[in-house]
């Protein structure tokens, strides 16, 4: 069985360096727009040039090794694609040199594969990025924490928020589609016994602590992408850590779950999903667009074999339903305009795999050939870029963890949503 993954611990900051501007926005590609002649992508200015081509499988999807330095990193995490509104540029992680801020984001443009650093963080822990491309991301200054955020392609770094103390955050940050509130984790008390979720007002700079709890540790929030007034929280039901800050267990026998927490009122409302409703979730959600649906996978066992179906939807106050059926689905993503899933088939060749959120067709784009260890950039975590036409991924079938991008084969996503 998955276990249930934290979020990478990878945690000075230089100036956002323009990045070629795009053409094509991501509304119309996602909604409208799939048979269209592909835009041809522009170089970028600066930085170096990567990108390896791999192979060509049979299925007709070309998978290029976007990342060729041999240090850690990997694509962040595949929820929400990390990618300019307008699909041409991607963002991934790379262990840095700052002794503070550990961790360089770096864009990439697909196709052209020309690169930069963006900028220098805490890490992973706490970024985010909006549905319009803008990207937030945590900095250290000495004892301070600040927020920045930046628009991609071509924004400059743009100080936020300064947090009233520097709280620890293990898991991702979120941020209304609005950009009013911003969400993350945070430690409550010395002993790590208890942990809440921390609302910050970026008109007024107010922050609120709006949930608490002794198993939101790795909460992994998202707002939902319709209203953006609902934050789900994943809920390590069991999990705990010992005083000095290991975690010794995900979750006890209970498995986790999720739940929503409303915005600014806090108010809580439990899911249908984990025991005894359904198998225990693994850790792995995404809101399905503007829906209010959230989809999820669950342990592939019992009721919820592969067989059976264990990537299920799910919203308030309703049973869960199964999505699609026929993988061990683990890792999931949902495109941004919400009828498409991105997923990875935890068994064997670690295929990655896309599917319709209606229809429940899906199909294998190509196989990771990534053999899974603790770290989390030997995930997948494959995502769809907004446009559809590419399948972001992580793999170490090199035999060195990289970041890899698979172009969807031709037609596949129209036979998909096809009826």
């Amino acid at each position: 069985m998955p276990t249930i993954h934290a979020s990478d611990q990878v945690n000075r900051r230089q100036a956002l360096q323009q990045l070629a501007a795009g053409a094509v926005g991501a509304a119309g590609a996602c909604s409208a727009a799939l048979g269209q002649d592909e835009q041809p992508a522009a170089a970028g200015k600066g930085g170096k040039t990567g990108g390896v081509f791999v192979e060509r499988q049979g299925n007709g999807a070309e998978i290029w090794q976007v990342t060729t330095e041999e240090r850690p990193h990997s694509n962040i995490y595949c929820e929400v694609p990390y990618c300019s509104e307008d699909s041409r540029h991607l963002v991934y992680e790379r262990r840095g040199e700052d002794r503070d801020n550990r961790t360089d984001f770096v864009a990439v443009e697909l196709g052209t594969w020309q690169e930069r650093v963006l900028d220098s963080s805490l890490g992973m822990a706490g970024c985010a990025i909006t549905p319009d491309g803008m990207f937030y991301y945590l900095e250290r200054s000495g004892e301070t924490q600040q927020l920045l955020r930046a628009k991609l392609p071509d924004g400059k770094p743009e100080p936020v928020h300064q947090f009233a103390e520097a709280p620890w955050t293990w898991s991702f940050g979120t941020v209304s589609p609005d950009h009013r509130y911003y969400v993350r984790g945070k430690r409550l008390d010395d002993k790590w016994k208890l942990f809440g979720i921390l609302l910050v007002d970026l008109q007024t700079g107010e922050e609120t602590l709006i949930d608490q709890d002794p198993y939101t540790f790795n909460a992994h929030p998202q707002f939902d992408l319709g209203g953006g007034r609902q934050v789900m929280v994943q809920h390590n039901r069991g999990g705990g850590f010992d005083s000095q800050g290991q975690n010794y267990r995900s979750t006890g026998p209970e498995g986790a779950t999720l739940y929503v927490v409303s915005v600014p009122d806090g108010k809580r409302t439990e899911l249908q999903v984990g025991k005894p409703y359904t198998s225990p979730v693994t850790g792995h959600e995404a809101w399905i667009g503007q829906t209010g649906e959230m989809l999820l996978s669950v342990s592939a066992s019992g009721d919820y074999a592969p067989e059976q179906g264990n990537l299920l939807g799910v919203r308030p106050g309703a049973a869960a339903r199964v999505v699609a059926k026929g993988y061990k689905f683990n890792h999931v993503g949902v495109s941004r305009c919400g009828r498409l899933f991105s997923a990875d088939d935890y068994q064997g060749t670690f295929k990655v795999v896309i599917g319709s959120t209606q229809t429940g067709k899906s199909a294998v784009v190509c196989e990771s050939l990534t053999q899974p260890t603790n770290a989390q950039n030997t995930h997948a975590h494959p995502y769809l870029t907004p446009d559809l036409k590419w399948v972001v991924f992580n793999s170490n079938r090199s035999g060195f963890p990289h970041v890899y991008a698979a172009r969807v084969p031709e037609g596949r996503v129209d036979e998909l949503l096809r009826s």
